[in-house]
Formats: C-alpha cells, structure tokens, sequence
C-alpha cells in the first residue's frame, strides 16, 4: 500500500509539472516573442551600403519613374520632384534626404485588442503572414485547389491562437468571389472577424477604399476610435518594377493614407527579369523604387506610417522559375533589412516562403533558412514566413501551424547567447562537480530557466525510435490537420458581437455564414 500511494503521489507529481509547463508563459519568461531584437548578421559592409545607397539616389535622378498618376505626378512635383518630357518623375537627391528626414521611424502597427502590438522600432523582428496565393494545398490528397474566403477565414483563425505568428497580412485571395469590390470588402471582414492580431490587406480598386474604412469604423467604434488604433495596413504595390508606378495602386495608396491607415510600400521585382540579376542590383533597384514612395508618401501627408517595403525575389535562370526558398533570397531579404537600418525606417521583406510544394523536408530548409536570416539580420516585418509555397502560388494550413514551431527555432536564433554571471554558471558548476551529483539534471538552476532558455516545439517529434513506435508512429502532418481541426471546431475569439455583425451584414454583403 505504501509503495502504491508512493507512486500515485510521484505521478501526480509529474503531472502537475507537466500541466504548468503545458501553461501558457508569462512574457517575462518566455523564451521568444514578438519583437526579440535581431541585427547580429550582416552581409552588407558599411561600404557597401552607402553604395547601394548612391546608385539608388543616381537612378532616381537620372533614370526616374514612369506613369504615376495625374494627382501623383501634382504631389511629387509640388514636393519638388521633376516631370521629364518623357513622362518620366526624377527625384533630385536633396529631396529624396529631406523626406528621408520627415519619415516616421517609430511606427506601431496596432492590433485590434491592444494585446499584439508590433514596435517596428530598431531591429525588434516580427514573423507573420502575406501573399496572394490562388490555391491552397491539400496535404491529404496532395493535390491544390482554388482558395475560398471559407480559407482565408480559417487562416485569420489559425493565426490568432499562434504564438509565434505576429501580424496576419491577407495570405491568399478569394476565388469564390469573381466581384473584386465583393472580394475586397470580404477580405476585411474574413480576416477582422478571424484574428485580433494586425492585419494587412490589398485593395483593387482606389473607390473599394471608402466602404472598407466604413467597415472598419463599426468595427473599431467609430472614425475617431479607428484613426487613433488603425489595426489594419494597406500592403500596396505602388510599383510595377522596374521603375513604373503603378498607377492605379498609387491612387488606393493616396486614399488609404487620407483614412489614416497605415501602408506597406511593397517593391516586389524579380532578379534576372524585372530587376538585375545579382543580389546588390536586386536591392539597389528595390531601395530606389521604394524611396520614391517614401516621398510620395511625405509628399501627401508628412510622417504618415509606412513599411519600408524592398521584397526582391529570386529566380532561377535556367528556367525562369521563382525561388523564394533559396539561398539568394535569404540574402536578398537581410541585405534589404540592413538598407533599412541604414535610412532608419521601419522596414519589411519577404522570407519563410517554400518552393516546395507541399510540407516536406524541401520546404523545411526552404523555410527555415531564410526566416533565420530574416531574424538575425533584424527584419522589422518578416512577410510569408509560414504556409506560403510553390513559389506563392499556395498556401497551406498544415503548413501555417508547423510554421508555428518553425519560427519559434528561428526566434531562438535571434534572441542569441546571454553572457552574464548567472548563464556562465561558474558556481553551478564548481556544486556538481566538487561534492555535487556529478551532473545538472534536476539542479535547481536548470529547472529554473528550462522554460526561459529553451523553445519546445509543439508538434516536432524529439521522441526515441522505441517511443516513437510505441505511439505508433505519429506522422507530422496528421498531427497538424489534427491540431488546425482543433482550433477550428472552436469560436473564434475574434468574433464580433451578434448586433455588430449584424449591422455590417446589414450595410455589405457578407459571404461568410453568420
């Protein structure tokens, strides 16, 4: 009987330290969260960025942009920018330092309840989602299929109860929706009603523009409330590189900026094809597109919030193929977060994303690789870093979820090595070996930090082969659908409330079910 109630009382032991490991972290033991400061990796020397910088500032002055939009052309020139014979805006380097100046450098992307906001301050780093996937990736049957809002709802929803996941920029369009303003609109409510988190959208059409900030006033409560904590960003393509504004996007710009939302100057072109094919070539035709919009965005309203947004892309020259996974791209995403750091402006670029096509070991190494140099080199705003793959073509749930643990290693990277005399552990180590038990488990030093020094993954597996066996195996992807079924076939926390939501379906038409 003693050695039952011995047992049962060492059991209950073990699981109550299991339960309170299981227990969400208070932040100030957390071993990773939004905005751990990165900046320890540096591809770019100090030379080379003031180069990257001069060829930028030369190739606005002298080559310029093309097709900027009549009130465009009226802003920009009336800030002292020149229109050519050719059509084409020149940017004459006194103006382009003096906005440079006015810029705002402390921009905070709020998130709807006041629990998630992102400091892009420095280098404090923040991984979320984005894209315009068409399709999304059916890990069951391995096959795609077109996306739906039913997804990008669901995908709002995942990410709301993702650690590791900060922001959620609309990740994928809707096909079920063929009407752009019907789509848009949809967006706003799909993503709002998933996640509380900040959200970043796209909008078609510059008139699409005044019905969404309609939306998102009832749902902030009111004009007032929303342009004091705006919790959604407008992720524009204000350009059609190389050197084209375009035209229409630059006018959903002017209108968001007027709403007081903030916007995400985003400078997409591809090396090899719309932008040269070496890295520093790549960067420095992303940095002089998106100074022109830094102006642009001064120019209509001084120190509006905007995201520094260079997001080269790599391309396979052989084939003309996207490869957001390589090498190249990692690179190309932490020499652009060193620009950043150079002008001092919030910045973002895209990493994280697969060429692969499903969530397998190719996508792992695609993903990881760059979303830890993303971090490290201290990217403000780490854009695609889970669920996106086939070069942006799909998105995948499965993948958002495992993303998840995938991000917290990253994290971990980050954060770095704490050298002081607590983590030199001199003492600890001088009670084990002289007279001590000869090693550390149990000590109560490394109790104490297991949590605050260590990120365990959720879904990874770290078990024995025989454990493993033992549980039959448990196959990865399987526990991800398991999980993303789980926090589905619960309410989301973001919901709004029934007289809320009926008063938008009222006002829109909302495709979702209520």
């Amino acid at each position: 009987m003693t050695d039952t109630t011995t047992t049962s009382r060492r059991s209950g032991g073990r699981a109550a330290r299991r339960a309170s490991r299981a227990a969400p972290l208070e932040d100030a033991v957390r071993p990773v969260r939004a905005g751990i400061e990165g900046g320890t990796y540096k591809p770019l020397t100090q030379a080379g960025m003031e180069k990257i910088h001069n060829t930028a500032l030369d190739a606005l002055e002298q080559i310029g942009l093309a097709d900027a939009p009549e009130s465009g052309i009226k802003y920009l020139t009336d800030a002292g920018a020149i229109l050519g014979d050719d059509g084409r805006i020149r940017f004459p380097r006194a103006l382009v330092e003096d906005m440079i100046a006015v810029a705002n450098r402390q921009v905070t992307l709020c998130s709807r309840d006041g629990k998630n906001d992102l400091s892009l301050s420095g280098n404090r780093v923040h991984y979320g989602t984005a894209g315009a996937a068409v399709h999304m990736v059916d890990v069951a049957g391995r096959e795609y299929r077109e996306s739906t809002l039913q997804d990008l709802h669901d995908a709002s929803r995942i990410c709301d109860v993702l650690d590791n996941i900060h922001f959620v920029q609309r990740p994928m369009v809707c096909r079920d929706i063929p009407d752009n303003r019907e789509m848009d609109l949809n967006t706003v409510y799909a993503t709002t009603a998933g996640t509380t988190k900040h959200i970043g959208t796209s909008f078609t059409d510059p008139s699409y523009v005044a019905p969404a900030l309609e939306m998102l006033h009832m749902i902030a409560g009111g004009e007032d409330k929303w342009r004091e904590r705006p919790f959604m960003s407008n992720s524009n393509c204000f350009v059609v590189p190389p050197m084209k504004f375009a035209t229409e996007s630059c006018q959903v710009m002017e209108e968001c900026i007027k709403g007081g939302m903030p916007v995400l100057l985003l400078s997409a072109g591809m090396a090899g094809a719309t932008a040269p094919s070496t890295v520093a070539g790549a960067i420095v035709q992303a940095v002089a597109e998106c100074l022109a919009g830094l102006v642009y965005v001064n120019a209509v309203k001084p120190g509006h919030p905007a995201i520094f947004g260079t997001w080269p892309f790599g391309l396979d020259l052989r084939t003309g193929a996207m490869t957001v996974g390589s090498g190249e791209q990692a690179l190309l995403s932490a020499g652009c977060a060193q620009m950043h750091k150079f002008y001092g402006v919030p910045g973002g670029a895209a990493a994280g994303a697969a060429d692969s096509k499903m969530p397998d070991m190719q996508a792992g190494w695609e993903q990881m690789c760059s979303n830890v140099m993303a971090g490290l080199s201290g990217l403000n705003m780490v854009y695609e870093a889970a669920g996106m793959h086939a070069s942006l073509l799909g998105f995948c749930h499965e993948s958002l979820i495992l993303g998840d643990d995938l991000i917290g290693h990253a994290l971990r990277c980050v954060r770095g090595i704490e050298v002081d005399d607590e983590t030199l552990a001199f003492e600890q180590i001088r009670e084990v070996c002289i007279g001590g038990p000869g090693h550390y488990l149990g000590t109560e030093q490394t109790l104490g930090r297991m949590q605050k020094d260590y990120v365990y993954p959720a879904l990874g597996d770290r078990t024995s082969p025989k454990e493993w066996a033992e549980r039959d195996k448990p196959d990865l992807l399987i526990n991800a659908t398991t999980r993303k079924e789980q926090i589905l076939s619960e309410r989301s926390a973001a919901r709004f409330n029934p007289m809320l939501d009926a008063e938008i379906r009222r006002k829109f038409n909302i495709h979702l079910p209520s």
